[in-house]
């Protein structure tokens, strides 16, 4: 019985998109005509202008890979979600969540960066003090120092190494589409070190925790049960958010 309404329901749609032609005709009713020319002359500032606003397009769509290759964000969320795991929470903090909290502290940590790169680069472009290629080599620069400064010399060498690039007089002189993957490789590893001292006190807790429960013959009770109050609290003692958060900026000074 409860499948009738949504069976008449259906009937009725599908009756009136077949019968809308029909009904159109007999209304004489008109609509609005849209069309798309690409035809004509055009002017070469109008090109230049089209051709900008293409490129400005492409460069938001592909500004989240940006904001995830170039700064501190991989380290950030990563380490996050070891706090999650190791607390036993598979849900809380929601991702939503998580992700805009890393994305804050990365605008908060590459602050200066983004600075420099809006007073050195764009700034002097907007104004028509530069061109294109330099306004590209100044705004590169803070983006690839803040890199380096982060990258391990062994995971540079490593991608020197594979892509046969001699070795540099300084770590200036690599080029970017080497120094992007050994600077992500270095970041991945460094949040996998701070996961693991933040993983610590949370297994600590577990195995006291199972071995009283195990100990009271409680077998058929999870440890996780009691350990996961148990950890949330003392997380919220010692302001574990405050200590963690910390950390992190502190890791990229």
């Amino acid at each position: 019985m409860r499948r009738v309404p949504a069976f008449i329901a259906l009937v009725a749609i599908s009756t009136f998109i077949f019968l809308l032609p029909e009904l159109v005709q007999a209304a004489d009713l008109t609509f609005p005509q849209i069309t798309f020319s690409t035809g004509g002359d055009a002017e070469p500032d109008q090109v230049s202008i089209a051709l900008q606003i293409v490129a400005l397009m492409t460069l938001f769509s592909l500004a989240p890979s940006f904001l995830i290759m170039v700064t501190s964000f991989t380290r950030v969320v990563v380490v996050m979600s070891f706090v999650r795991q190791a607390m036993g929470l598979q849900g809380q903090p929601p991702n939503q969540v998580l992700i805009a909290l890393a994305m804050f502290i990365t605008f908060f940590v590459m602050g200066p960066v983004f600075d420099r790169v809006y007073d050195n680069s764009i700034q002097p472009y907007l104004d028509k003090q530069i061109n294109e290629e330099t306004a590209w080599e100044r705004g590169v620069a803070p983006i690839r120092s803040f890199m380096i400064r982060q990258t391990r010399e062994k995971d540079l060498a490593l991608f020197m190494r594979l892509s046969g690039v001699e070795k540099t007089a300084s770590p200036d002189d690599v080029p970017l589409r080497l120094v992007i993957p050994a600077f992500m490789i270095s970041e991945l590893k460094t949040a996998f070190q701070i996961g693991f001292m933040i993983y610590l006190p949370f297994l600590i807790v577990d195995m006291v925790v199972a071995s009283v429960v195990m100990s009271m013959g409680m077998m058929m009770l999870p440890p996780l049960v009691i350990s996961m109050p148990i950890k949330l609290i003392l997380f919220v003692l010692v302001d574990g958010w405050s200590l963690v958060v910390g950390s992190l900026v502190q890791s990229f000074r």
